[in-house]
């Protein structure tokens, strides 16, 4: 897709991107399970789809056991999310630390040291399921949330070369840096970058 076609795409969808972004800011008004929801979310993304991750979630909302359930019962209603023995795992250690992770978002105003004391603290987590935590909860619109549909539109526009054999912090931070500077050459706000690209790819604006 061509710079010129990217652009108009933007003009056609960013009042739509813009009311999700301003959806996602609501949340941490919403109550802890609610916030927790986002958190438990993320630990189930990585190589799996995220409509099947939220699904999985909010059925586990319904069903009460989110925040109260024990890792038996959790574990099931992850049947359709990759290692779930594993991000059942994740969640319900998160859920005993969950008082100093609110804390910790109550209380920091550097977004970056945030995402760092997240990526050191929280097990299961990684830099792009921190930066894509901290945006779902309307704080991470200036990071970036590398997955691979936002890695291969910077591909598409020249912004790297190719796609990372590994992804290191270091080398996260760079690719972040590259897209954050074709993200103010075009005018088109990261936050708002990351859903364009993400809808580009999956035909909706999702989270």
């Amino acid at each position: 897709m061509s710079l010129d076609i990217l652009k108009k795409v933007y003009s056609e969808k960013s009042a739509d991107i813009k009311k999700r972004l301003d959806d996602f800011k609501s949340i941490l008004s919403l109550g802890d399970e609610r916030l927790f929801a986002e958190l438990a979310f993320c630990l189930c993304t990585p190589q799996s789809k995220a409509t099947v991750c939220w699904n999985a979630v909010e059925t586990l909302m319904k069903n009460r056991l989110l925040f109260e359930g024990t890792k038996e019962q959790i574990k099931p209603f992850l049947n359709s999310v990759r290692f779930n023995e594993n991000k059942s795992n994740y969640i319900m250690e998160a859920r005993e630390k969950f008082p100093q992770i609110k804390e910790k978002i109550l209380n920091t105003k550097d977004i970056v040291e945030l995402r760092d004391w997240l990526f050191e603290n929280v097990k299961g987590i990684g830099m792009k399921e921190c930066g894509h935590f901290l945006r779902n909860i309307g704080l991470g619109n200036e990071l970036a949330i590398l997955d691979v549909h936002i890695l291969n539109n910077l591909i598409e526009h020249g912004v790297i070369e190719e796609f990372p054999n590994s992804m290191s912090k270091k080398k996260y931070l760079e690719i972040e840096q590259k897209m954050k500077k074709f993200s103010q050459n075009i005018g088109i706000p990261m936050g708002e970058l990351d859903l364009l690209f993400w809808s580009q790819r999956t035909g909706f604006i999702f989270k």
